[in-house]
């Protein structure tokens, strides 16, 4: 079997590593084995974080909602609940925006959310 000299690719695998872990303190900027470890730890973290930033993001656009339909005289749920039922299909992201940059936008829908509500409730009685 012949012999293999990893050479340049040994130190460009290295190299890769520690240019990642510069900045790092001490050893785990340092020294490969503990820079290694470190850029694993970093990376699961990183790729973790990507997914919570999705679920922090929904959480402040229902924050944000709620505390304009709360200005508007109906809780959150009620509030989407009624734009379901008005077939108002905007997404929480586009509803927060709305509820933040242009009150008198989100008030007509807070109105058209109670009159399907106040409709599904005639209706109910009714039947």
């Amino acid at each position: 079997m012949p012999r293999v000299k990893r050479s340049t690719k040994r130190s460009d695998r290295r190299k890769k590593i520690l240019e990642r872990a510069s900045g790092y303190f001490l050893t785990k900027s340092k020294l490969y084995q503990a820079a290694q470890e470190a850029v694993e730890r970093g990376l699961k973290f990183a790729y973790t974080g990507r997914k919570q930033k999705k679920r922090q993001f929904r959480s402040l656009w229902i924050v944000r909602i709620s505390a304009a339909a709360k200005l508007n005289g109906t809780s959150y749920s009620q509030f989407i609940n009624g734009l379901k039922k008005a077939g108002v299909e905007l997404d929480r992201k586009i509803l927060a925006d709305i509820a933040v940059k242009d009150p008198a936008g989100f008030t007509k829908l807070a109105d058209q959310a109670k009159a399907a509500q106040d409709k599904a409730k005639a209706a109910t009685k009714a039947a």
